[in-house]
């Protein structure tokens, strides 16, 4: 299946982007946006904007639309979250995102490793914003409070596809544990966010279904982009969606409640999730 136009003219060009992950290397640090291969890296990083990802780039999961590797994780780097906070601090965000691959080999599943990296910005940063995407820690409600009792600014969990799709796409995730940590995060008064991939084989109802599932919980961002497949040894992709489907979707999502919805098709998790969040500060106030 050919690229469609949309896509290819769409992909942020990746020049100027050595010098920021040379500084990254220095701290021994990993972003997103580099091991999920993004199409906005450039852009991003050429904002001086970048998605932290810790504990490893080593993931202990099979997702079959993700680019990250997979297999056995190294011991975490107990140095990470003073690293991670001073390069919060020497790029000068005021936003940052902070996600993890999942480490089903940790017990709590990297959660203390979450919190010990908020607290570590907050030391060095304390106006700096802060938004976790944090992964399902098998559904264990300890892990998830110390998430709670670390006070991020956002809490941002991806369903990433439809619960019909949810055993080819994501065979070791269970949709309802997902959706019970979006449940919890907004229960105990977080900004919540979660996002979806278009184009794995989803109909028109499945997206109704999952858009109604989030908006009764009260979830406040959603994020929906395409599925692009990162080698041939993923899952392909069943269709490219057009832009005005994004559109439509957008627009349905709102109806719905969603306080804020980016959908496009080269969107990502942590596309424009500074505007989002003081979009929704802004209207609080």
């Amino acid at each position: 299946m050919s690229i469609p136009v949309w896509i290819r003219e769409g992909i942020r060009k990746r020049e100027g982007i050595e010098r920021l992950k040379g500084r990254l290397r220095l701290y021994n640090l990993h972003t997103v946006c580099e091991e999920a291969r993004c199409p906005n890296i450039g852009k991003c990083f050429n904002d001086n904007t970048a998605t932290f990802l810790i504990l490893g780039d080593i993931c202990t999961r099979n997702c079959t639309f993700c680019a990250v590797k997979k297999g056995f994780p190294e011991k975490v780097d107990e140095n990470e979250p003073s690293n991670v906070a001073d390069m919060v601090i020497e790029m000068g965000l005021d936003y940052v995102v902070i996600t993890s691959v999942t480490r089903d080999d940790i017990e709590d599943g990297g959660a203390e490793h979450f919190r010990k990296t908020i607290s570590k910005i907050r030391e060095k940063g304390k106006d700096v914003k802060i938004e976790v995407l944090i992964p399902d820690f098998r559904g264990n409600k300890e892990s998830l409070k110390k998430i709670f009792d670390a006070k991020p600014d956002v809490i941002n969990h991806n369903l990433e596809t439809v619960p019909r799709l949810y055993k080819d796409v994501r065979p070791m995730a269970n949709y309802k544990i997902s959706l019970d940590i979006l449940k919890s995060s907004k229960e105990n008064g977080f900004i919540t966010k979660t996002g979806i991939m278009l184009g794995l084989g989803e109909k028109r109802e499945d997206v109704f279904e999952l858009i109604e599932h989030i908006s009764k919980i009260g979830c406040d961002i959603l994020t929906i982009g395409q599925y692009l497949r990162p080698s041939r040894f993923h899952i392909p992709v069943y269709e490219y969606v057009i832009p005005e489907e994004f559109e439509f979707y957008k627009e349905y999502a709102l109806r719905k409640g969603i306080r804020y919805v980016v959908s496009a098709p080269l969107v990502r998790s942590s596309f424009m999730a500074k505007e989002a969040y003081f979009s929704l500060k802004g209207k609080n106030d």
